[in-house]
């Protein structure tokens, strides 16, 4: 009996990671080159893909839901005249910050990345680029530690 006991502690205990793995192999290069090839249809499966990714990873501990991307840009984008965009980069971003603290991954991310990055960046060009490089950056570290650790 205290056999079984501790072999059902072990099963347990192994099994912390999930059982779909996310995806950790989003970058800068190949977004820009994808999203040209296929005339921004990249875009919109890496966008949706983080938007699905940051649920699975954050709503059990923060109890919020992230609007799915295709959503907000065939739909809320166009009714707000592009407001809620603003909205939702502010809100995907500051969620992916408060999850990197959570678990303790030191990467600096967060609503002020996307206002300065994104937006103010703009007036250097390469901003939105940087941007998009530390958005991918944030959600590889957190899809890792998701996969390892759930």
């Amino acid at each position: 009996m205290e056999m079984e006991t501790q072999a059902v502690q072990q099963n347990y205990q192994g099994s912390a990671a999930p059982v779909g793995q996310l995806k950790t192999h989003r970058g800068l290069v190949k977004y820009i080159l994808l999203s040209i090839i296929t005339l921004g249809i990249y875009h919109l499966v890496i966008m949706s893909s983080i938007s699905n990714d940051i649920n699975i990873i954050a709503s059990r501990y923060d109890g919020k839901r992230t609007m799915h991307y295709c959503l907000l840009y065939f739909l809320i984008s166009w009714i707000t005249l592009f407001i809620g965009d603003l909205v939702w980069h502010h809100k995907l971003s500051a969620r992916i910050g408060n999850e990197l603290k959570r678990r303790g991954i030191l990467y600096p991310f967060g609503a002020l990345s996307y206002w300065g990055w994104n937006m103010l960046g703009l007036l250097i060009i390469v901003g939105p680029f940087i941007y998009m490089h530390k958005l991918f950056k944030a959600m590889n570290l957190l899809s890792a530690h998701y996969n390892v650790n759930g």
